[in-house]
């Protein structure tokens, strides 16, 4: 997989995804192109398959990712397409670089989410570790606590003792 797919994945009302001008540029198709087949198949793209940017998003999007500034000026926005929306791209976009393209897409797909499973286990890992020092911490803190109660008992005075008178 290349690694340049991660790249154009973006997260947009918490999901993941890719939007058409990415999509057009991989099939070698123009946006056009791609906007008129979704269109024409548009009950094969419920809204978490694919939905259209709001201009905040877009102009999210337009900041955050600079390759993408000749969006600024658009007057329509991108349409944004999850993994299940990329995938149903295939069967309307016809052609072998499409379907090529489509395949490393879904592994890149694949790739991230192992990515955020990876993540998740590391901060379950980070939270038991931080666990274990919280109680280790406490068994010190208890024994020094218990040090400088046994040094605070009073002691015997030093030094020459004389004998009791009797």
């Amino acid at each position: 997989m290349s690694p340049e797919y991660n790249s154009l994945i973006f997260q947009f009302r918490g999901l993941k995804v890719m939007v058409d001008y990415d999509l057009a540029l991989l099939y070698g198709v123009s946006t056009k192109r791609l906007k008129e087949q979704v269109k024409r198949n548009i009950k094969r793209f419920p809204e978490d398959f694919m939905f259209e940017l709001s201009i905040a998003e877009k102009s999210e999007l337009v900041a955050n990712c600079d390759r993408l500034s000749t969006l600024k000026h658009s007057s329509t926005n991108p349409l944004a397409f999850t993994e299940q929306g990329v995938a149903m791209l295939s069967s309307v976009v016809h052609s072998e670089k499409a379907i090529q393209i489509n395949i490393e897409i879904m592994r890149a797909f694949a790739k991230y989410r192992g990515l955020l499973k990876e993540t998740s286990g590391l901060k379950d890992e980070i939270s038991k570790l931080d666990s274990k020092i919280d109680h280790v911490f406490k068994y010190l803190l208890d024994k020094i606590d218990d040090l400088h109660q046994k040094t605070n008992l009073p002691r015997e005075k030093v030094g020459f003792k004389f004998p009791k008178k009797q």
